[in-house]
């Protein structure tokens, strides 16, 4: 069972991968290519190289071989410091990217920079923050942005923002400063997107109110990994009767989770859910 369990996540995982790419490549060649938009990371970065060569080069490193090439030091990075099951799974989701970036040809269906910019950064920032979700790295930036989320706090849309910032640089030498002001707000919107799709950096402030504080501690953390507090002699208005208030933090991506918990142990038990904007103190997250 154990084996064919693998064997489903590995599979799922290759899914995400896939879909991941084909995402990245509707955004390239729909969007960003045909409206001189840059993207963010290293999927800029191998924009940015792809003009250069042709420019001024005799031969041209097309995006999707440049795309490649620059993880390769990234690949070696995770490795070393993030587990091999990781690596792969990235080195698949960059391999994959950079094929369908060559298989799903040109479709310019606008030139419109603003559009090219927003939609773009739509369909690439979905894809990445799903991605991530699944816990598979597209490579580049994701690697060093996971790093520096458990260093600073920062969200991965928001470092991916920063990091950027020369981009928006670029697309204005190559194409004019207009396009520098369309590419960071593709860029911005890329940043957002990933945020709202990766649920798993977006943490939550929950408080129940229980009869039964025993089998809702045991069953919260028999689902999740999350510590709790717990507060005696509390009193309902209505009856009087006594009560128990439990607090604990757990991520957005952990709510079903919870939910299937609270159901299971006391589906009586009343509970609110509030955004965190920040935790002070250990807050246990996956390496990956």
């Amino acid at each position: 069972m154990d084996d064919l369990f693998k064997k489903h996540q590995y599979l799922t995982k290759a899914s995400f991968s896939l879909i991941y790419a084909i995402m990245v490549s509707l955004a390239m060649n729909i969007f960003w290519t045909p409206g001189h938009i840059y993207s963010s990371g290293y999927t800029g970065f191998a924009q940015l190289l792809n003009t250069i060569t042709s420019r001024y080069f005799p031969v041209t490193i097309s995006t999707s071989l440049a795309l490649f090439i620059i993880n390769i030091p990234m690949f070696i990075l995770a490795w070393r410091h993030i587990g091999h099951q990781f690596t792969f799974f990235t080195f698949l989701s960059v391999l994959l990217a950079s094929i369908m970036m060559r298989v799903i040809h040109p479709l310019p269906l606008t030139t419109d920079p603003m559009i090219c910019a927003i939609f773009g950064g739509v369909i690439n920032g979905f894809g990445t923050g799903w991605a991530l979700k699944n816990q598979i790295s597209t490579g580049g930036l994701d690697i060093l942005g996971i790093v520096i989320r458990r260093k600073t706090g920062k969200t991965i849309g928001t470092v991916n923002i920063i990091f950027n910032s020369f981009i928006i640089v670029a697309a204005g030498f190559a194409y004019g400063w207009p396009y520098a002001f369309y590419s960071a707000i593709g860029l911005f919107v890329n940043g957002k997107m990933i945020d709202m799709a990766y649920t798993r950096q977006q943490r939550m402030q929950v408080m129940i109110v229980t009869s039964r504080p025993k089998m809702v501690i045991d069953s919260i953390q028999n689902h999740l990994r999350r510590g709790i507090t717990i507060v005696h002699g509390a009193e309902g208005a209505y009856y009087h009767d006594k009560k128990t208030i439990l607090f604990t933090a757990i991520s957005l991506y952990e709510m079903n989770e919870l939910e299937e918990a609270l159901s299971e142990s006391d589906s009586k038990a009343f509970a609110t859910v509030t955004s965190s904007t920040k935790i002070i103190g250990h807050f246990y997250e996956p390496k990956r």
